[in-house]
């Protein structure tokens, strides 16, 4: 039996709901996530007999990881019976499958880079003749736009109309138009467009929408918030009205993604549209109780949180000294060395479990030069779509190459990967024009003109006959993968290059094989084909694991649903938190509101201390200290 005595009322109420809608209104710190994997595990465990699914959607593929592990230390073979993954992932899953109905083969490539986006674009641009007009540069954000808040070509007059937008609308909706047309042409889809072909073939494909809902019965999303415009229909098809088993997790006072589509009244709208019954999580069992007041004071502030949510509550006991601390400074120069001073001041176990965050990026990379300064490693965190080591690179691309053979963009990057590893230069165009007698594969021509050199090293060669020819001929791609790997740690070991080539492969290579681990164990590793890992590799982060004992320096964005023993959060002045752009809407305006919630965020990460800081002059400009600091009570 799964072992509940540690859960609090409500959320035990949680965990025992049955069928029919149930909103989860849970705030920072308050077990949010374990409520919803204790209510999948406990719907596996007094079902024995059933073979229904259990679909939970989430954002991140680390989240989705994590509570398939979890849930599979709860419940035997809970794998069998749930399907934990994003909304991206899922709809990849989905295209696969079903894409024929609108024209996509299951091989299709995710565009990981947006200059391929950029590519297509100008392309549809060519073909709509309006290049005096538009440039991809300035129509990308609007067609992005457009797809997040679920505006079909058909539908964009309307919309243009609506919000007054561009001039010649009537070219712009031939270059959309043109622009999804392709995208299904060349069986290519970007992130945004992954979501609105799965979207679209919901919608139109009554039986395909039927099917899943008879496989997925009870649908449990996580961090609802989140959710953009396209995201929410998607769920919205997903769910059987007929029994409208739809559990959902969400605090609308955590939203700090609006500009990509998010919407704190979207968690109200799905609560009155499936009729949901609603419980709330108040007690926080992360913040000291002088964190929880300062969070309450502050996001009480914000005008649009609707009446029946409740403040929260602390769990932990009180104490003399208070937990949070504010601290001033001249400049910011100051301000950072002050930090650097304090972080280096504990000892290097504490460190890592401290955190410095930021509303911007420059101002952490100022903190990271002072650590530096102090011989502390500061960790920056960043999402990598793509891997930037030549070694890991050139594995990557002649996997993508194996899997598409005529692709002249995954050909170059061979070449260029394979330069400059082996110093030996193979021309694309080349191996293009010899493709021609092979049936246009590239792979072969190109495992052709490598083994045709003189200067190719022997490991090279032994490489290329062997496992990239199986890789060729028989698609054997894990053997190559394993190959592959044992042939770059020779030349890393070997390699003496003054700008060592290898210097971020080892990071990498462990990234990858904890990648294609994650994919393995969520799929099984039989039934993972070459384009299934590379279509789950694109929807992935190629972020290295931080070093050991580093302090992370993260974006309040970044920061978002983890937590740590120290919190350090610098740049608390007008213009930084809040940005300068909110500034400029106004007190009471829906930009302002949201920077307060990055501030609520930012702050509900602190687990034993938070120290906030700000000072006069930031960059050589003059600063107001950050309105939240009074809104709090520390000014």
């Amino acid at each position: 039996m799964i072992n509940l005595s540690t859960l609090n009322e409500n959320q035990l109420q949680a965990v025992h709901w049955g069928d029919g809608p149930l909103l989860v209104l849970a705030g920072p710190g308050s077990g949010k996530t374990r409520v919803l994997i204790f209510r999948i595990a406990r719907l596996i465990q007094e079902t024995p007999q059933k073979y229904f699914r259990i679909l939970g959607l989430t954002f991140t593929n680390k989240a989705a990881a994590e509570m398939r592990e979890r849930i599979e230390t709860l419940v035997a073979n809970a794998g069998e019976r749930t399907l934990l993954t994003t909304f991206h992932s899922f709809a990849a899953d989905l295209l696969r499958q079903h894409g024929h109905h609108i024209g996509l083969k299951p091989d299709f490539t995710i565009l990981v880079q947006e200059e391929d986006r950029h590519s297509i674009l100008d392309e549809a641009i060519s073909h709509v003749k309006a290049e005096e007009l538009f440039s991809s540069d300035r129509l990308l954000p609007l067609i992005t736009r457009l797809i997040e808040n679920n505006v079909n070509p058909e539908s964009t007059l309307q919309y243009f109309q609506k919000n007054r937008l561009f001039d010649h609308y009537e070219e712009v909706i031939s270059i959309y138009k043109e622009y999804r047309n392709l995208m299904i042409e060349y069986n290519v889809l970007g992130f945004s467009e992954l979501i609105a072909e799965a979207l679209r073939l919901l919608s139109s494909h009554t039986g395909i929408r039927h099917q899943i809902q008879r496989v997925y019965p009870y649908v449990c999303v996580d961090e609802f918030q989140d959710t953009n415009l396209i995201q929410y229909e998607i769920l919205r098809h997903l769910v059987n009205r007929k029994k409208n088993n739809l559990f959902v997790v969400a605090d609308d006072d955590q939203v700090i993604y609006q500009w990509n589509g998010a919407n704190p009244r979207r968690i109200w709208d799905l609560r009155q549209e499936f009729d949901m019954h609603l419980i709330q999580l108040p007690q926080n069992y992360r913040c000291p109780a002088d964190v929880v007041d300062s969070a309450n004071r502050l996001i009480l502030n914000n005008l649009d949180r609707p009446v029946e949510k409740g403040e929260l509550t602390a769990h932990k006991s009180r104490h003399d000294i208070s937990s949070v601390t504010c601290q001033s400074f001249r400049n910011f120069d100051e301000e950072v060395e002050w930090v650097a001073v304090s972080i280096s001041e504990r000892s290097s176990e504490v460190r890592s479990k401290c955190v410095v965050l930021a509303r911007s990026r420059r101002l952490l990379e100022e903190v990271i030069k002072a650590l530096d300064k102090k011989d502390i490693v500061g960790y920056l965190a960043v999402r990598k779509n793509e891997f930037e080591s030549a070694s890991l690179q050139w594995l990557h691309s002649m996997l993508r190459l194996a899997n598409e053979r005529s692709s002249h963009e995954h050909l170059q990057r061979v070449c260029k990967a394979f330069f400059t590893l082996e110093r030996i230069n193979l021309n694309a165009r080349d191996i293009a024009v010899r493709s021609s007698v092979d049936d246009g594969d590239y792979l072969r021509a190109w495992t052709a003109a490598s083994l045709e050199r003189s200067e190719l090293s022997d490991s090279s060669r032994k490489l290329i006959q062997q496992s990239v020819t199986r890789l060729s001929e028989r698609l054997d791609f894990w053997e190559f993968e394993k190959k592959a790997l044992a042939y770059l740690d020779k030349l890393s070991q070997a390699s003496y290059d003054v700008n060592d080539i290898f210097d971020s492969y080892e990071e990498e290579k462990i990234t990858w094989c904890q990648l294609v681990t994650d994919i393995c164990k969520k799929y099984g590793k039989t039934e993972v084909t070459l384009n299934l890992l590379l279509q789950e590799l694109d929807l992935m982060s190629k972020s290295p694991t931080p070093p050991k004992d580093a302090v992370p320096c993260f974006t309040i964005h970044a920061s978002k649903g983890m937590e740590f023993e120290h919190v350090y959060i610098i740049g608390l002045v007008e213009g930084q938190l809040p940005s300068w752009a909110a500034c400029k809407k106004g007190d009471k305006s829906q930009e302002i509101q949201e920077e307060r919630r990055n501030c609520f965020v930012a702050i509900t990460r602190a687990k034993e201390s938070l120290t906030l800081s700000y000072s006069q002059y930031v960059f050589g400009y003059f600063k107001e200290p950050s309105r939240f600091l009074r809104e709090m009570d520390l000014l």
